[in-house]
């Protein structure tokens, strides 16, 4: 019988190999079209290879932590094997359809019989297979209190922090594991930025009262006619790009000895996941509204929390937001994402008494953070820019009108 090879995708030029992470079947196992076999680590994205047509996995040529490249073979299915088998013994059609997903389950999401849809395989997300995974635990075990029953990273957290499941405790032991090929990249990209590049950094202080008044006043009329909440990051999001025009340097990037600079304004949106950072681009942003923005920032946070952004999403990019306020911070240096020669940290807001027209008065605040590659960017320039991204926050009527 003809069989069929479960291959590598083809991966992006920028991206070299992929390692296997996950197998979700073993040799033998039932596989049914679409469903996740396997899970391929890169060093931007985790990749799901899925299963061509039904049929039994025969053979596992890659095992997990094997590195591969595009197009190799890791596996191989005999198709309709699953069909042959349910037609030699009808008698056991009448059993419960959950048997044969509960046979094929890996070992980190088995099943209790009362909640096998909500721990199988098939319904972890892969951010959660992974951190099941890393932690060694029996997801069966954990309640889930996602839609359906779904385990969440706050269930498989709370579960590992339990001393009853084998958190650790006061006989301090330790638990030595290596970093993720994402969290490796993010590492090896930010030594490379800061012996590679001049950074400094230049600091001021924005009074949001005029955005947050507009916010609330419009908030619920936008959200009825959007469907999306109307929150901070697309007016961060608008003024940078009309910073970035009238200042086009921090815009621009450095090739050896050639400076490019982009007639566009693609801007990514730094998010912190289990795995490590991703910056997912809004591509086009000045052409974007400001529902546009708030949709899609919210479907990368979604994508980046369930392992699904592609490799399109999080490549490229000309300058970066990356908002440490959500954690707490109040004040922070960013580090640059190369090869992008300029980054706005945004952070906490915080009501902090100010002097206007010779009064105190209270008023929300944040401090912003613009670091900056000084070989292209004079200090007159990036303070420019973060004075003019203030103002136009400080008046946001100007912006939305482009005046």
């Amino acid at each position: 019988m003809t069989t069929i090879d479960i291959k590598t995708p083809v991966l992006p030029e920028s991206i070299a190999d992929a390692t296997v992470l996950n197998w979700y079947k073993k040799p033998g196992d039932t596989v049914r079209r679409d469903e996740n076999l396997v899970d391929l680590e890169t060093d931007k994205v985790v990749l799901e290879v899925p299963a061509a047509a039904d049929g039994i996995l025969k053979e596992i040529l890659k095992p997990t932590g094997t590195k591969v490249m595009s197009d190799e073979i890791l596996g191989v299915i005999e198709p309709g094997a699953v069909a042959a088998k349910t037609a030699e013994k009808p008698e056991k059609a009448a059993k419960p359809a959950q048997a044969p997903a509960q046979a094929a389950a890996p070992a980190v999401a088995k099943p209790a019989s009362t909640a096998a849809s909500s721990t199988s395989s098939n319904t972890l997300s892969p951010t959660v297979r992974r951190l099941v995974g890393e932690l060694e635990l029996d997801a069966s075990k954990i309640s889930g209190s996602g839609k359906d029953g779904r385990l969440t990273r706050q269930d498989v957290a709370s579960f590992a922090q339990n001393p009853a499941v084998g958190a650790i405790s006061s006989n301090r032991e330790e638990k030595r594991v290596p970093m993720s090929r994402l969290r490796a990249r993010v590492a090896e990209r930010l030594l490379s930025a800061q012996h590679n590049a001049a950074i400094l950094t230049t600091f001021n202080e924005v009074n949001l009262q005029e955005v947050m008044d507009l916010r609330n006043r419009y908030k619920d009329q936008f959200e009825k006619a959007y469907g999306v909440r109307l929150g901070f990051m697309s007016f961060f999001t608008r003024a940078i790009v009309e910073a970035l025009k009238r200042f086009p340097a921090v815009n621009a990037s450095v090739d050896g000895t050639d400076i490019i600079y982009h007639g566009y304004y693609d801007i990514g949106v730094a998010v912190s996941t289990d795995r490590g950072l991703v910056v997912p681009i809004l591509r086009d942003a000045d052409k974007m509204r400001l529902a546009d923005i708030e949709a899609k920032v919210a479907e990368y946070g979604k994508k980046a929390r369930d392992n699904q952004l592609t490799m399109e999403e999080i490549t490229g990019g000309t300058f970066t937001i990356t908002n440490g306020g959500v954690f707490g911070s109040l004040l922070s240096t960013p580090i640059l994402n190369p090869p992008q020669s300029a980054i706005l940290g945004m952070h906490k807001i915080q009501e902090r008494p100010v002097v206007e027209n010779g009064q105190v008065v209270v008023r929300p605040m944040m401090y912003l953070a613009l670091s900056y590659d000084h070989r292209i960017i004079d200090g007159k320039d990036s303070v420019r820019f973060l004075v003019t991204v203030k103002e136009l926050l400080e008046d946001p009527a100007s912006l939305l009108l482009e005046i």
